[in-house]
């Protein structure tokens, strides 16, 4: 019900604001368990991709949004809970994987639609990066479930980083045929069947997409970022200390 409210309150408004485009709709199985494996290039995409869609789709999203205190926190988790967000704790030995895994086979167990992020965090320059086989690819296998390969486009252009209003214009979302891993079930212990299921679905996702593939984490491309501008930052610093101290240009 809250969600059912929830889609109406958001869903509505953002069909009705940013048009969204769907291809491969027909792609979708009218009931049934089945895992959508997306791109991430906004904060968005888990609200455009439902508000398109007449089935409800179950994502994870990280615990800190269910968890922060004061009044504001509990209206973020109040929020995530009626869009159809479970909570992961990520801390631990095996992290995100294992808290995906288990949200992950208690949605597609009641026969309902659960998606997933394969990249693990939104890209940090609009590229696609190489999938965690954490979570996807286990899900898949121990629950048979077949695996929709999604791709979000132009979500990132939106609203980009730094700007508070977002910019109107039409998004789209590329909906692809289900792939069936049932020929590994069982193998899921199987680190190079996990890979080869995990790349299979990526690779999918970047014909979709139609995105540049960079075969590296995203987690690892955003500290290579985080690092190359803390070193260009530290760089003028000391150009400005051999200028004596004067004002850049």
């Amino acid at each position: 019900m809250i969600y059912g409210a929830m889609k109406v309150a958001i869903g509505g408004p953002l069909k009705l604001g940013f048009r969204p485009w769907v291809e491969g709709i027909e792609n979708i199985p009218a009931e049934g368990a089945a895992i959508l494996a997306s791109n991430h290039l906004s904060f968005s995409d888990s609200f455009f991709l439902p508000a398109v869609l007449d089935r409800k789709v179950t994502f994870i999203a990280k615990a800190e949004y269910f968890t922060t205190p004061g009044v504001k926190g509990k209206l973020t988790a109040a929020f995530f809970k009626g869009v159809g967000q479970l909570p992961v704790d990520r801390s631990g030995s095996r992290g995100a994987g294992e808290a995906a895994i288990k949200s992950g086979l208690e949605v597609l167990e009641r026969g309902e639609l659960f998606g997933i992020y394969p990249e693990g965090t939104r890209s940090p320059d609009g590229r696609l990066y190489r999938g965690k086989p954490g979570g996807l690819a286990r899900v898949a296998l121990a629950s048979g479930a077949p695996v929709i390969p999604v791709a979000m486009i132009d979500t990132e252009k939106i609203q980009p980083p730094g700007k508070v209003m977002p910019k109107f214009m039409r998004p789209g979302i590329r909906i692809g045929k289900p792939l069936d891993f049932t020929r590994y079930q069982g193998m899921e212990g199987d680190r190079f069947v996990l890979r080869a299921v995990t790349d299979e679905v990526m690779y999918e996702i970047m014909k979709l997409s139609g995105q540049e593939y960079v075969d590296i984490y995203a987690t690892a491309a955003k500290r290579q970022i985080a690092e190359a501008a803390k070193a260009e930052k530290e760089a003028q610093k000391e150009a400005q200390k051999e200028r004596g101290g004067a004002p850049r240009p």
